[in-house]
C-alpha cells in the first residue's frame, strides 16, 4: 500500500472520494451497501475512527473524517 503525506492540522477534516472498479454501480445494490457496511465495520474496530459525513451513489462515495492524530 502506497504511504501518501499527509498534512495535520488540529480539528481539521479529510475529504475524499472513493470510485468502484470501472465505474461499475454496485454501491446502489442491497449487496454492494452490505459489502461496504462490513469493510467499515472491521476497519472501524481495528483503526478506530469517525465518518462525519457520508454521501453514496451508485459508483462512488464521498466522505469527511476529522483528523484526531498525526499518522507516523
Amino acid at each position: 500500500m502506497s504511504r501518501y503525506l499527509r498534512y495535520f492540522v488540529p480539528g481539521g477534516m479529510y475529504f475524499f472520494t472513493v470510485v468502484t472498479h470501472d465505474r461499475r454501480p454496485i454501491l446502489g445494490t442491497e449487496l454492494g451497501r452490505e459489502c461496504l457496511r462490513n469493510a467499515l465495520e472491521t476497519i472501524r474496530a481495528r483503526w478506530p475512527f469517525e465518518i462525519t459525513a457520508i454521501v453514496l451513489l451508485p459508483d462512488h462515495l464521498h466522505t469527511i473524517w476529522p483528523i484526531k492524530h498525526h499518522i507516523d
